[in-house]
């Protein structure tokens, strides 16, 4: 007898069952980000057919020049999740301040954060991209919502994911459980589960780093990579070898899928930025899922699930995947300090 196919909803009805292990609205909340995921998904999929490719007249929050599908991904995103009852607001790395749910609609009591379109600069290339979220229970202390109630440690996170869209387009998810990875069958429409209980490595050969920058880095991080590429001969006693997409969720991906280390660091062309990466949008959601998996994730000098957000689009170095060497990098920066 063929195996049966377990699909999103399944896995996420089953979640709830063991140990209630999530409720019922943040169930309903997942499967409406999944199919928001599918949307987008089309959207690159059909790429200069659909008109989507290139530049938009405007910039993010970060000045950053958008491109037409981040734009696009943003909206998908609003639209699939304000009216579903689950959520009392938005947060995305492309808006200025938080998205409430508009008064014609029923509050939930979830808070939804999210990077519409990773690793934009890739989309006009044809390299994978992805969305990222993250969601957080909404504080009780007051009525209504507030730009405060979303500055929670990545501790408080219920669940975190991300939509990678590669040759196939893959859902990965954590809610608190280890990370399961989902893959959408285009003839039946649906995320269907495709591996479950995902483990890194402890030990890794591969690194990804933006190694242009090299000269910009502290001293801990250029210790590190110099090791790594002296090779057999050098203190390591091993050949490292290099990737990086300079797309996060492509990059993360790889590493749970075979471990490696991704490192983002702060550098001294920004000294008064922690680092390039948003802590609430990327950082966490992909920390807690290389945590989940068995990894570890750090910025160099504490956790990153521990750091307490100050403001919506904070930024902060990061460094994760196996654990014995995210361990190594912190142990370097610790010396120094």
């Amino acid at each position: 007898m063929a195996q049966q196919k377990i699909s999103l909803t399944r896995y996420l009805v089953e979640q709830q069952r063991a140990d209630g292990l999530i409720p019922g609205q943040l169930r309903l909340l997942l499967e409406v980000v999944a199919r928001a995921c599918k949307s987008i998904s089309q959207a690159v999929n059909k790429g200069a057919l659909g008109g989507v490719l290139g530049t938009a007249e405007s910039e993010n929050v970060q000045g950053e020049i958008q491109k037409k599908l981040d734009i696009i991904a943003n909206e998908v995103l609003i639209e699939a999740n304000e009216w579903g009852g689950h959520l009392a607001a938005m947060a995305s790395e492309e808006m200025d301040s938080i998205y409430v749910v508009p008064n014609r609609y029923p509050q939930g009591e979830y808070l939804l954060m999210f990077d519409p379109l990773d690793g934009s600069s890739n989309i006009d290339v044809n390299v994978s991209i992805g969305t990222i979220f993250s969601v957080l229970k909404k504080p009780d202390e007051h009525p209504g919502v507030q730009e405060s109630d979303f500055l929670q440690p990545g501790t408080q996170q219920v669940a975190a994911g991300y939509c990678i869209y590669g040759p196939q387009t893959t859902l990965v998810l954590t809610v608190g459980n280890g990370v399961a990875m989902f893959t959408l069958d285009r003839e039946q429409g649906s995320f269907v589960l495709t591996q479950e209980d995902i483990q890194i490595p402890v030990d890794t050969k591969e690194f990804a780093i933006n190694m242009s920058n090299m000269r910009h880095w502290d001293e801990p991080m250029k210790r590190y990579i110099d090791e790594c590429l002296a090779g057999k001969e050098g203190p390591r006693g091993k050949d490292f070898n290099m990737r990086w997409i300079a797309s996060m969720v492509a990059d993360v991906h790889r590493i749970l899928m075979r471990g490696g280390v991704f490192m983002y660091p702060w550098d001294k062309r920004e000294p008064e930025k922690a680092g390039k990466l948003r802590l609430m949008y990327e950082a966490n959601p992909m920390s807690w899922l290389v945590e989940q998996a068995g990894g570890a994730a750090t910025n160099g000098k504490q956790r990153i699930l521990d750091l307490k957000p100050t403001k919506l689009h904070e930024r902060v170095s990061v460094m994760l995947g196996s654990r014995n060497e995210v361990e190594r990098l912190t142990q370097y920066h610790a010396e120094k300090a």
